[in-house]
């Protein structure tokens, strides 16, 4: 086989971590899209499927069984304590109930709560994961601490990328 064919080969894979990142990001978007949802609560069963989602495609990428109720119990524990992550997102789309204030201020605050969410828990799965842990091995007094500041790490990421959107739709970036 030529140098080329293996380099090529060697291109062409997509290695678990890059995977992982991928999938996070996607998911991002696609819970701070949900967010976006005026029905209040629809948004938060939304993004919790979509987390479940994520959690699941990166347990496969690191060929980690995947089982519901684990992630459910772990995810629970995991931001329990956090309020950022347990209550924003219900709070958030509480608010849309309210007439045309909470409406706006939800829409507003629903998007960057679920997507940072979504983000600061893929990437607790993500490093878990990678470093050979599984849904029986996880650690959610050692992992709280990364969750809230992946969470706020994700605040401003989320921010940045509504941001960027925001220049691409305006036609500056």
């Amino acid at each position: 086989m030529s140098d080329q064919t293996e380099e090529k080969k060697v291109k062409d894979v997509i290695l678990p971590n890059e995977k992982a990142e991928e999938l996070i990001r996607k998911h991002t978007y696609g819970a701070m899209a949900l967010g976006l949802v005026p029905v209040p609560f629809v948004d938060f069963v939304g993004v919790a499927a979509i987390q479940l989602n994520m959690v699941r495609k990166i347990a496969k990428t690191y060929e980690i069984p995947f089982s519901q109720e684990a992630f459910k119990n772990t995810v629970g524990a995991l931001i329990g304590g956090a309020i950022p992550g347990l209550a924003g997102m219900p709070i958030s789309s509480l608010m849309k109930t309210i007439p045309i204030v909470g409406q706006g201020l939800g829409a507003l605050s629903m998007p960057v709560v679920a997507g940072a969410s979504t983000y600061a828990i893929g990437k607790v799965f993500y490093r878990h994961f990678a470093s050979g842990g599984s849904f029986l091995t996880f650690d959610v007094d050692k992992a709280r601490d990364y969750y809230q500041e992946q969470f706020k790490k994700g605040e401003t990421i989320v921010s940045e990328m509504i941001k960027k959107d925001k220049g691409v739709e305006a036609g500056t970036g």
